[in-house]
């Protein structure tokens, strides 16, 4: 089995994206986060069921975190065999970028998460590494995502293979809508590009962490699309590592206001 330093190298430091803060951070609410009537869950789901009951009257948070260049792609940025769609050929910008802080920024955004929804290629991907890699599961993302609820928005998953896996089908929104409006702390996103997309075109984020690395790539599908709908953002918090990377915490705000004539 291979060790957990070589695991990093072919992930990075920053390999989060499909693709915190150092101090003081709130302790995980352990609540309960209930399943969607009609999804596909995994073994193992049902056992966990009640586990996160608890404290906590705040709804569920909808947050995301994404790895972008400074010219906006969020494709690849792990190991070059990830994701080589559409001819990209420059995969494992985000390798070895970021410092320990940024590491610890990472790592304690994914220990507050009360549960994680991704697309299913993110989810795909994270279920081999993160859910099956021994060292990967005994890291503290790992056993962040491992022991927490997970949510797929997809139309043809049908077997989820990792435990307390949660299917999502039909009317979306709704069912994400379900989700925030339980008691809790954060439903983060992670990568799953066309998923946050689509979540910012309906309302439904209501924090969104770029993390960027300092690298034009010239190639690659984008976080943002080169037309679309606008949004203004109100900047939470923002910070540079020692390595130039930068994290940009973002609440929407409606739409941009424009000049007139």
């Amino acid at each position: 089995m291979r060790k957990w330093s070589a695991v990093a190298a072919k992930l990075s430091c920053c390999r989060i994206a499909d693709d915190q803060r150092p101090g003081t951070f709130c302790k995980r609410i352990r609540v309960a986060v209930s399943d969607r009537g009609g999804g596909v869950r995994s073994r193992g789901e049902a056992a966990r069921k009640g586990r996160r009951r608890g404290r906590g009257t705040a709804i569920m948070k909808l947050t995301t975190m994404t790895q972008v260049t400074l010219d906006g792609v969020m494709q690849g940025n792990g190991a070059a065999s990830d994701d080589r769609r559409n001819g990209f050929e420059r995969g494992g910008w985000a390798r070895g970028a970021g410092d320990d802080e940024t590491r610890t920024f990472i790592t304690q955004t994914y220990q507050r998460a009360e549960a994680f929804l991704f697309g299913r290629r993110t989810y795909e991907l994270f279920a081999g590494s993160w859910g099956s890699v021994d060292q990967m599961r005994a890291h503290p993302i790992g056993v962040a995502l491992n022991e927490a609820p997970k949510y797929v928005a997809s139309t043809t998953l049908t077997a989820p293979r990792w435990e307390d896996t949660t299917v999502l089908r039909g009317d979306l929104a709704a069912a994400i809508s379900e989700l925030k409006a339980k008691p809790g702390g954060e439903l983060q996103v992670h990568g799953s590009g066309v998923l946050t997309r689509w979540l910012l075109e309906n309302d439904l984020v209501d924090e969104m962490t770029l993390i960027v690395i300092p690298v034009i790539l010239g190639q690659g599908a984008r976080l943002f699309p080169e037309t679309g709908p606008d949004l203004a953002l109100d900047l939470v918090e923002s910070r540079v590592d020692s390595k130039g990377v930068t994290i940009q915490v973002y609440r929407p705000v409606g739409r941009p206001r424009y000049a007139t004539a």
